[in-house]
């Protein structure tokens, strides 16, 4: 008891604020990692520094206690490495303007938006009945060019029949991934980047892996539907939910273009 009493009169706003920056730190850390490859390389490494902790402080060997003391530099050196999938997300995430500065939606932005949103909700419902594979990607502030011109420009408008004569079996550009920019369809059959940091891959196809891969290397949004289950999921920044109805969807698709946000046109206030 004393000793947390010594603990507690020791504490100021200014080791307050240190403490509060390192849990922030650690969970930012953590957050990052979850879901990821790096969770049982990360206990590895924990299960790693405890070993070391117990030679030196219980077993006090010396020879073992100078090995160990010459090995965790080198250990540090290679958590960049370890981790360095991780660490590249984060640096590209942080930089990524969108984070920082969301210019609100105007009204008639925002209303082609959800009219977007609603018109790839039909068309995956529709596909989800009938078990056709689906791949769309939606741009947000990242561009989709690099990846448009891997497959067939096209530049038409968006429509839940479009998107359903693309991705009917037969058609030449089923495949590949749709790339839809605003209320347009930029380019179909296209070919993304897989996703190596999954884990339980084994349940995910290469559509799931193309949506994650494409998701971490860019803020675009996913949408997959499944060939073998019909089941629709969305993925966003590495991450992936899967098993969503129409409503969810929606929901999940306007919450990430935030489309709550619109501003309103200057001059047209109140008319």
């Amino acid at each position: 008891m004393s000793q947390v009493l010594w603990i507690l009169s020791r504490l100021n706003p200014r080791s307050l604020l240190d403490i509060l920056l390192v849990a922030l730190l650690f969970y930012g850390l953590l957050s990052l990692l979850q879901g990821t490859r790096a969770v049982p390389l990360l206990r590895g490494l924990i299960l790693v520094l405890l070993f070391i902790l117990v030679i030196r402080s219980v077993l006090r060997l010396p020879t073992m206690a100078w090995l160990l003391d010459s090995a965790v530099p080198a250990l540090i050196v290679t958590i960049p490495v370890l981790f360095q999938p991780e660490l590249r997300r984060a640096l590209e995430n942080l930089g990524q303007s969108g984070i920082w500065i969301r210019r609100p939606w105007s009204k008639s932005g925002a209303q082609q938006m959800h009219q977007t949103i609603e018109r790839i909700a039909d068309a995956c419902m529709e596909m989800s009945r009938q078990r056709i594979g689906a791949l769309i990607i939606m741009e947000r502030s990242v561009s989709l060019d690099e990846y448009a011109s891997l497959g067939t420009l096209l530049e038409a408008r968006l429509s839940s029949e479009l998107l359903l004569n693309l991705f009917y079996p037969k058609s030449p550009l089923h495949d590949g991934a749709v790339l839809v920019r605003k209320a347009r369809i930029l380019a179909a059959g296209c070919v993304l980047p897989l996703s190596e940091d999954v884990l339980d891959s084994y349940q995910y196809g290469m559509r799931h892996r193309a949506a994650i891969g494409i998701s971490e290397q860019t803020d675009a949004v996913s949408v997959v539907v499944s060939e073998e289950t019909g089941a629709i999921a969305v993925a966003q920044r590495g991450r992936i939910v899967r098993w969503l109805d129409r409503n969810k969807l929606v929901g999940l698709l306007q919450a990430l273009f935030r489309l709550d946000q619109v501003r309103e046109r200057p001059g047209r206030k109140g008319q």
